[in-house]
């Protein structure tokens, strides 16, 4: 009896282990901004989705296209037919490591090394960056910043209209995760 109450705790705690080393978010908010002299543009989605496990620090991140909001609606019906051509390449992908280790299960601000792939109109590039990660309590917050330029992605901007986008634009992710169950 005393072998089966052990065999049964050791497969629960394991199975929580397991649970607590994957972390989980379905609303990530994901913005992009591109600034230029004649036009301003930033696309918003707020139902981007990841997942991190925190036993190896791998982390995917994916946002559909056609959830970016955009304040004329003009402006978003040429991002999604023909900028991001949303029906041919529906999401935008990240996926990659936390380089700099650190102890989820204790709460604390950490600034942590990120790099990976980033999958944006079918096209895949490398890409590092810094985020800032919070742990309070048993969820994880992530904040990151960085820089894409939109040529090495293959979106091609018409002339017609290249004065009113940037070469670049700073996107910006914000998550919050928490144990999957």
């Amino acid at each position: 009896m005393k072998k089966i109450y052990l065999s049964v705790l050791f497969i629960v705690t394991v199975s929580v282990v397991r649970a607590q080393q994957i972390l989980i978010c379905n609303n990530a908010k994901v913005s992009f901004f591109s600034s230029t002299v004649m036009e301003d543009i930033e696309g918003k989605s707020a139902v981007g989705g990841s997942v991190i496990d925190t036993k190896s620090g791998n982390i995917i991140f994916k946002v559909k296209n056609t959830s970016f909001q955009f304040k004329k609606k003009l402006m978003q019906e040429h991002f999604n037919e023909n900028y991001m051509e949303s029906e041919k390449f529906p999401s935008s992908e990240f996926k990659g490591k936390i380089k700099t280790p650190i102890d989820f299960q204790k709460d604390g601000n950490y600034k942590v090394e990120i790099e990976g792939i980033l999958n944006i109109h079918g096209v895949n590039k490398a890409y590092k960056s810094i985020a800032d990660l919070t742990v309070n309590k048993g969820i994880l917050v992530a904040k990151a910043a960085f820089k894409v330029k939109i040529a090495d992605h293959g979106i091609e901007i018409p002339t017609l209209v290249f004065k009113n986008i940037a070469e670049y634009v700073e996107v910006s992710v914000q998550a919050s995760y928490i144990a999957k169950k």
